[in-house]
């Protein structure tokens, strides 16, 4: 009999053995899922060959992490984010058919509850930051409107804070409103230009990128969800093309089609009747959703 069909572990036939241990499980998903993880992780340690230190180390990170994890931060999603995958775990349950808007990753400050406001409502609470209007349309891939769609909207605040981060000193809701179209499918609501921001980067994932030599900053942007009925909702954001991280954000969620022009307009009489002051932002920019596909029979 030879050693690995008794089971001893070797260098060599360590995969077959671990998994081998596995035939009985009664979750063929999970039994599969298993020899797929334990398969990739021993041909990374063969190859990066980590000393009795180094390895402890990775332990040790690892702890670290989930000790960080409570009701209000989760340090292990935010290394998934920064070791990208969160968006192709994203990009994998999000593919679209041709013409359908692109998907990203929710993110942890969403808020439910949020109130549903009247169209052009202005969602900044405290007239802090530079003044924005962000208009368009929800389509279906015909190119129809789509009338009765709610429209989730939230944003960080000029110096980069969600209301969340900011108890007290920003009002609830702050930036945040939801919105449902009519019958031509526009929406169109009042906010401020969202700044770039990091991260949480005082934890274990932030000094891990530190050690990378990478940066915790997000791209200026501002969230959406999109539901519609006979439509598969949409989590994504609009970005700031001309924002300094547009090209490096730290959780890899900016995509090409999700650029949207911040243009600058000097137009008085259209400040006013926005209740504008002075310049302001515009930004246009439509949304494509992909209807639902029908159940398996």
């Amino acid at each position: 009999m030879h050693e690995h069909e008794k089971g001893y572990f070797t260098e060599e036939n360590s995969v077959a053995v671990v998994t081998g241990r596995n035939a009985l499980a009664k979750d063929e998903r999970l039994k599969f899922a298993m020899e797929v993880i334990t398969r990739k992780l021993h041909e990374a340690v063969k190859e990066i060959e980590p000393t009795q230190d180094e390895w402890m180390e990775a332990i040790q990170f690892l702890t670290k992490t989930g000790q960080l994890c409570n009701e209000w931060r989760q340090e292990f999603i935010l290394l998934s984010d920064v070791l990208g995958v969160s968006m192709l775990v994203d990009a994998i349950n999000n593919r679209k058919p041709s013409g359908a808007s692109e998907s990203t990753v929710l993110g942890p400050f969403h808020v439910a509850n949020a109130p549903e406001l009247p169209m052009g409502a202005n969602i900044c609470l405290d007239a802090k930051g530079e003044d924005m209007v962000v208009s368009g349309r929800i389509l279906d891939t015909e190119g129809r409107p789509v009338a009765d769609a709610v429209i989730d909207v939230w944003q960080a605040n000029d110096e980069g804070f969600y209301d969340v981060q900011q108890n007290g000193i920003q009002p609830d809701f702050n930036l945040r409103g939801i919105f449902r179209t009519g019958a031509d499918g526009r929406y169109w609501f009042r906010a401020v230009k969202p700044k770039f921001y990091p991260i949480p980067d005082d934890g274990t994932v932030g000094k891990l990128l530190g050690r990378l030599g990478r940066h915790p900053f997000r791209p200026a942007h501002l969230h959406y969800i999109v539901k519609a009925g006979g439509f598969e909702t949409l989590t994504t954001h609009i970005f700031d093309p001309h924002d300094p991280y547009i090209g490096t954000d730290a959780v890899f969620g900016v995509k090409e089609s999700l650029l949207a022009d911040f243009v600058r307009v000097d137009d008085a009489a259209r400040a006013k009747e926005l209740g504008f002051s002075g310049w302001f932002w515009s930004v246009e920019h439509d949304f494509v959703l992909a209807r639902e596909s029908p159940p398996e029979r």
